[in-house]
């Protein structure tokens, strides 16, 4: 068996929609790569643009038809939705402000879901879209591609196997130095510094809520409260570019969780190290490719990606290339994106997929995200543990 050819073959490639993205914007092209990439999507329609002239130039640049290049998202949901062959899902691309309105129309004309992190700007935003996806029943996946790098399923399933014991420490960073001297004063400032795009958290919101997101996936169980401090360790500014934290899962598991987007020298230096009573593993984003394997009193072992040799399945499903051939980010975006294909068509289908056969971040891991973003904002105002809400997926999946 190799990789893919484990999982349902499609009827036809799926059509996808975006909103936002265009001009040349680095995650729209990293959602089109993926999507294409995983040779199960179409990019067929967009609204890459409120402005009508950019919009129109973006779609150009995409090689879309003129006539499903639109200005305003409502009216690409509304036209898509009325097509016979309208697109099956949506790529929301937006800044954070937008993604409850677009994923709401979208929802109310029964178009599927794929919505960039974190899941909303506020938390009562991401549960009323809790409530809408129970009641249309789409698929509405989140874009923590992160999870889909195939030694991250690798050490998922190591953990769910017993092979580290029982947890007793996790422990999770991400830094990376790009705005460690940019402010957030004047008309040119990134949007994510600003509190009516991203709302009262910009470093944890964008990217603690990846190292959470990897945490909780990983380990399989919930951050259930966390004591944090935000901090600027770089120019000023008034959201934190920097925040530490301790944290417990599944109420007693401790760990600690940092990131920082101030931090010289670094670029995507994510990491996530579990200790348990057998044995600890280790994964790098950076090196995506290895994952660190030290049992109690023993050698560290390297696993590396491929097939055999301590690969195990689900794991396995996602290879792309023998061992000794690079993979990258790129294919952990094409892996999500074929995840999202599979679990749509299934949909569209009526059947139902074998159990751990596909892991796809969704709403619930988008609502638990926004949780913890708000527990963590909370703690840093009171100095204090504060717990976070979470959300159900087996109570989500039988709202279904």
């Amino acid at each position: 068996m190799t990789g893919n050819s484990a999982f349902p073959k499609p009827t036809r490639r799926l059509k996808l929609g975006f909103v936002g993205g265009g001009q040349g914007a680095l995650i729209g092209q990293t959602h089109a790569n993926g999507a294409r990439l995983s040779n199960r999507w179409d990019i067929v329609a967009g609204a890459l643009s409120s402005n009508p002239k950019r919009a129109r130039t973006s779609g150009q640049d995409w090689m879309l038809d003129e006539n499903r290049v639109y200005s305003d998202y409502q009216t690409m949901a509304r036209e898509e939705s009325g097509r016979s062959d309208g697109i099956d899902a949506v790529v929301i691309v937006t800044p954070n402000h937008l993604h409850h309105s677009v994923a709401k129309c979208f929802m109310e004309h029964g178009i599927n879901i794929i919505c960039d992190k974190p899941l909303t700007k506020t938390v009562d935003e991401a549960r009323e879209l809790l409530v809408l996806k129970l009641r249309a029943g789409v698929v509405f996946g989140v874009t923590y591609a992160y999870s889909a790098h195939v030694m991250v399923r690798q050490a998922r399933e190591m953990i769910r196997r017993g092979m580290i014991g029982e947890i007793r420490q996790v422990h999770v960073e991400y830094f990376q130095e790009w705005a460690i001297n940019i402010t957030d004063s004047g008309e040119d400032a990134p949007w994510r510094f600003k509190r009516e795009y991203s709302g009262d958290s910009m470093t944890v919101a964008d990217i603690g809520t990846h190292a959470a997101q990897l945490a909780s996936f990983v380990c399989n169980k919930p951050i259930t409260s966390v004591n944090a401090e935000f901090l600027v360790t770089g120019s000023p500014k008034q959201l934190e570019d920097t925040a530490f934290m301790r944290l417990r899962l599944n109420k007693t598991i401790p760990g600690t969780l940092m990131v920082s987007q101030a931090a010289a020298g670094t670029q995507c230096g994510l990491r996530i190290r579990v200790h348990g009573t057998k044995a600890s593993i280790d994964w790098q984003q950076e090196k995506p490719e290895s994952l660190s394997f030290t049992k109690l009193d023993s050698p560290t072992q390297v696993i590396d990606r491929g097939y055999t040799a301590g690969m195990l399945e689900p794991a396995t499903h996602l290879v792309r290339m023998p061992r000794g051939h690079p993979e990258a980010l790129t294919d952990a975006w094409a892996n999500l994106y074929t995840e999202f294909a599979i679990a749509i068509d299934a949909r569209q289908h009526g059947s139902t997929l074998p159990d751990n056969l596909v892991n796809y971040p969704d709403i619930v891991d988008g609502v638990n995200g926004m949780f913890f973003v708000d527990a963590a904002i909370n703690s840093n105002k009171k100095g204090d543990w504060v717990d976070c809400e979470q959300v159900s997926k087996v109570n989500q999946h039988r709202a279904d």
